[in-house]
């Protein structure tokens, strides 16, 4: 059976051998990739430009971004015929094409956030491992723990006032180089689709541009849910053992520093809406206003095949509903939930109307072919293809997020910085 049959449903004048190729983790592969550099653009806001307010979320969104970073790799290695040759990319890079470019910006990526999460963190690694080191009969968690950060100090054990500052200094310069890098990282994905001359609606210059502006808002929203979450899930600790010790501090001031902390965030998440809102509207009209011969086509999908994709669920659900929720005064928790999921859900649908709806044409201008994304899988392709596959990718980060806080704790009792 050919690649893609199993989903794709033609309608009028198709050549036989067109199909529905890149499927739902294809549209997973920005998604996540715009996440991981909208997060680190959301912790270098506080690091680089000194948004005090965004202290705590800042320090949070870095952990985060170094979660979602191995993720950025899933959904190629689930598409993909033959998973084990996606190491290559990383072995072999070079500038030949977009996605060979790929294992030069990830691996920088990488090691910039890695190091990042060293400097801040470096404080926080070495009292914890002098204060176990002065445990005697240590059990064996305890003893892990010791090792375990032992090694991630890397012998720098020096945390006088003058090594922190160094440490503060590394840390303003690695986020600055880390935000033209995080970028690239996701303006590349664009640039992938964007130069695809024999598609028409992936052609044109705009397309990286409009991937990294989304990113930014896709990555802060999903920081903002998380951040959420992860407070409520505190407070109800919080609460459960505050029955047995009254002197810890009062849930109210957890609340205020909650809201607080979203209400500001809040604010860079409408301007850079605002920002990428403004792009994709400017692409669509200049599209029609200067109505290129495959004008006639990219109008009956934009305004006829995926009117509701498009206009209602892109543009109306995911922009304009939760701009004017988190635009109006006297934001709550809960509006800012719901206004930071439909923002998602914009983005992911923005996502899904350049893959999809790029291929929803056949390239006779006379048909059409509709994807049909596999609810229950039958068999290995349709669950990678599918919506198990897909649930995986969006499940994984949040794993990797647990485990990576039992080690650099997003809200250490003690202040690193």
């Amino acid at each position: 059976m050919v690649h893609g049959e199993v989903w794709t449903a033609k309608e009028l004048f198709v050549y036989p051998n067109e199909y529905i190729y890149w499927t739902i983790q294809i549209v997973m592969y920005p998604f996540m990739t715009g996440l991981v550099a909208g997060a680190f653009v959301l912790s270098s806001l506080y690091h680089v430009f000194g948004v005090k307010q965004l202290k705590e979320i800042a320090r949070f969104s870095l952990v985060f971004s170094f979660a979602l970073l191995p993720v950025a790799m899933m959904p190629l290695l689930l598409h993909l015929q033959f998973p084990f040759r996606g190491i290559e990319v990383m072995m072999t890079p070079h500038f030949t094409s977009a996605i060979a470019a790929f294992g030069i910006v990830f691996t920088t990526y990488g090691m910039i956030v890695a190091a990042e999460l060293w400097f801040v963190y470096r404080k926080y690694f070495v009292e914890t491992a002098l204060e176990l080191r002065q445990l005697t009969g240590r059990s064996v968690t305890q003893q892990f723990r010791y090792v375990l950060y032992s090694v991630l100090t890397l012998g720098a054990w020096d945390i006088s006032e003058q090594a922190l500052e160094k440490d503060e200094r590394a840390v303003k310069l690695l986020a600055g180089t880390g935000i033209p890098v995080a970028c690239f990282l996701h303006g590349y994905a664009g640039f992938i689709f964007g130069s695809v001359k024999a598609n028409a609606l992936w052609m044109t210059p705009l397309m990286p541009v409009i991937f990294i502006c989304s990113a930014v808002v896709s990555g802060i929203a999903l920081c903002i849910v998380t951040y959420i979450a992860t407070m409520e899930i505190r407070k109800a600790l919080h609460a459960w053992k505050q029955k047995s010790s009254p002197a810890l501090p009062l849930l109210d001031e957890m609340k205020s520093a909650e809201l607080q902390v979203v209400t500001m965030t809040a604010r860079y998440l409408v301007m850079f809406l605002i920002l990428a809102i403004t792009l994709e509207l400017l692409d669509l009209i200049f599209r029609g206003y200067t109505a290129v011969k495959s004008w006639d086509i990219l109008r009956s999908v934009i305004y006829g095949k995926d009117f509701v994709n498009i206009f209602v669920i892109q543009y109306g659900m995911g922009n304009l509903i939760p701009f004017f929720l988190l635009l109006l005064p006297r934001l709550t928790i809960r509006r800012a939930v719901a206004g930071t999921l439909l923002v998602l859900l914009g983005v992911f649908m923005m996502r899904w109307n350049v893959v999809i709806g790029g291929q929803a044409f056949s390239s006779s201008f006379s048909g059409f072919m509709h994807y049909h994304l596999p609810i229950w899988p039958d068999n290995l392709e349709t669950f990678k293809e599918g919506l198990f596959g897909a649930l995986l990718v969006a499940i994984t980060p949040f794993v990797l997020f647990w485990g990576l806080n039992k080690v650099i704790p997003v809200f250490p009792v003690k202040d690193t910085h």
